[in-house]
């Protein structure tokens, strides 16, 4: 009766670690917004508020990019020559894939194809190399638009300084023209760019050791269930796991090797008789038990 109970008592305690672990998880962003896990793509806010209507300019530079929501399709006119900026959130985890899409009006001459490309950035302005995705295209003279898109790598809680791997926190748009006439300077196109992230989100389902790269002095961007938290993982319940597995291992083998065990107030098994040794060892000897003598 005594290994049941261990194996309940230490189910027990499996239960409550589990629930103490996963308790402060559950607790509230400490910024005030409440815990969204459910969601794939977090969303950002801007320091003017929250706006539902998708943004229809894009900023000249990293410190005036312009914010946009994970999902949300935003659009800005602009020259061919200038530099379009637009800024997103995406959290440990997470894999992000950014389409950009240049549009040329109906009717606008043109002296030659031009090269466009779109790059992503992390929150320490480092361009972040592609996995698979045209980056880079080239638009004919008669085309009426040309679509980028660039997949990025998983982001990262933390990275070694030679790996260039993504860190959680603001992620940077740059769409520009690498090439074209130098007579086509100038002419008007429209861009239209969207950056949609899937994966693990929210501060319960991922360990964010390393705070998010966010600069202070550019717009406020922020996942709208909060960043990730500072020490919970689900490596956590993994350990815990473990730990449940070992004890009930432990507990099966000392009931293996201790044998069966008699219930209480059941009657002991009868004796086998003990056969004493002759004392000379060996066979009895030759005599019904007297040493032999010549």
């Amino acid at each position: 009766m005594r290994t049941p109970r261990l194996l309940a008592a230490a189910a027990l305690l499996a239960g409550t670690a589990l629930a103490v672990l996963a308790g402060p998880a559950a607790a509230d962003d400490p910024t005030g917004t409440p815990t969204d896990t459910g969601s794939a793509s977090a969303t950002a806010t801007a320091t003017a508020g929250d706006d539902d209507a998708a943004p229809t300019e894009a900023g000249t530079n990293f410190r005036t990019a312009t914010v946009i929501r994970p999902g949300q399709r935003a659009t800005a006119g602009g020259s061919a020559g200038d530099y379009l900026y637009w800024a997103f959130p995406a959290d440990t985890g997470q894999n992000a894939t950014v389409t950009a899409t240049v549009a040329f009006p109906a009717g606008q001459a043109r002296h030659g194809s031009s090269t466009w490309q779109v790059d992503v950035y992390d929150g320490l302005r480092r361009r972040q190399a592609c996995r698979y995705g045209a980056q880079t295209r080239v638009a004919a003279a008669d085309a009426a638009s040309v679509e980028l898109v660039c997949h990025l790598r998983t982001v990262r809680a933390w990275a070694e300084p030679w790996s260039n791997d993504p860190l959680r926190g603001a992620f940077y748009i740059r769409l520009a023209v690498l090439d074209l006439p130098q007579t086509d300077l100038g002419l008007p196109v429209q861009a239209a760019v969207e950056a949609t992230t899937d994966g693990t989100a929210g501060r319960q389902a991922v360990d964010g050791s390393a705070v998010p790269l966010v600069t202070a002095a550019g717009p406020r961007i922020r996942p709208s269930g909060g960043w990730a938290g500072t020490w919970w993982s689900p490596r956590w319940l993994w350990t815990a796991g473990g730990g449940v597995l070992a004890v009930l291992a432990a507990l099966g083998a000392h009931r293996l090797a201790r044998g069966p065990v008699r219930l209480p107030g059941a009657p002991r098994p009868p004796r086998e008789p003990v056969r004493e040794t002759p004392p000379y060892g060996g066979a009895e000897p030759y005599g019904g038990g007297q040493p032999y003598r010549d």
